[in-house]
């Protein structure tokens, strides 16, 4: 973190096993969001965080008629989908700074849903307080826009506090009464709790994004998807010398551009790697077709979690 200190306030403290107890601004808010989505369980669109979080954003922002149906974690937010709760789920997978998100590339293969959409979200932070907080001495926020603020938090001596997600911890401002506390969180959430918006776009790099995909429990027909198309699965390649470079042999050999192409360990024993990548087409394309039958030739356990249309070109 640069040598920035995250020590939580005595007051202000959530713990991962206390993540369910939003504060009371943010469980009022989820109450009243998660009938609405009840009583119209299609247009329902589950995320993981508390309201007011980049996921309630992206969700607004890919469905704009949508009921965005707040989770608690991102298996929540998959299982109020496979429970027929909400008609889709919108999950972070990877970020322009920090990377793949963690234990996603485990959850989507194992849920059983389908990717039938991306989309690619700006990531803006806003310092927010109440009306009464006075001079700002310390910022709660989730550790990755802490550090994504902390040249900004450093040249004010403002010390970050960490939390459990940007939105809460709005929530949690707003419920508090301690002057000179403040939260970084996305501007929607200041406008959610009653917060005064202090400053924005205070994050170091202009070009942090994050990357979502749409989940939802039938694949699209490749057929019916309008303009580019990625296509996403996971495989394990057979136990034997030169297995990954065979099988991945042919989309080079057929043109097929892989855009992402990721590992990550199957089991405690470390024996099993599987991976996760993307390419640009879609079944039913013959350069694509031969590709993975090549692929699955060489592989085990390959499938694929969705074709979907391409919202931002590769390369």
């Amino acid at each position: 973190m640069g040598g920035i200190r995250l020590a939580p306030a005595p007051a202000f403290r959530l713990t991962a096993l206390s993540m369910q107890n939003f504060p009371e601004p943010a469980r009022l808010l989820v109450d009243s969001m998660s009938a609405a989505a009840a009583a119209d369980p299609a247009r329902a669109i589950a995320f993981q965080g508390a309201p007011g979080a980049n996921s309630h954003r992206a969700a607004l922002e890919i469905m704009p008629e949508g009921l965005p149906l707040p989770c608690f974690s991102f298996e929540d937010a998959l299982d109020a989908v496979r429970e027929g709760r909400a008609g889709q789920a919108i999950i972070p997978i990877e970020n322009s700074q920090h990377g793949r998100v963690a234990d996603i590339h485990f959850l989507l293969p194992e849920s059983g849903l389908r990717i039938v959409g991306e989309h690619f979200l700006d990531i803006h932070h806003c310092l927010m307080a109440r009306p009464d907080a006075g001079p700002i001495t310390a910022a709660h926020s989730h550790p990755q826009a802490l550090g994504q603020t902390r040249f900004y938090l450093r040249e004010r001596g403002i010390v970050p506090m960490a939390y459990a997600d940007t939105a809460g911890a709005a929530a949690l401002v707003s419920a508090g009464n301690e002057t000179g506390q403040a939260a970084i969180a996305p501007r929607i959430a200041a406008e959610l709790y009653g917060l005064d918006l202090l400053a924005e776009n205070i994050e170091d790099a202009a070009d942090n994004t994050t990357r979502f995909v749409l989940l939802a429990r039938a694949p699209l027909d490749p057929a019916t998807i309008e303009g580019p198309a990625l296509t996403t699965f996971v495989f394990e390649v057979r136990n034997i010398p030169a297995a990954l470079y065979k099988a991945l042999g042919g989309f080079a050999t057929n043109g097929v551009n892989m855009t992402k192409l990721e590992s990550y360990q199957k089991g405690a024993s470390f024996s099993a790697t599987m991976f996760y990548a993307d390419i640009v087409g879609a079944p039913g394309d013959p350069a694509v077709d031969r590709a993975l039958e090549e692929l699955a030739y060489f592989s085990k356990n390959l499938r694929i979690l969705g074709t979907y249309r391409l919202e931002r070109a590769r390369g």
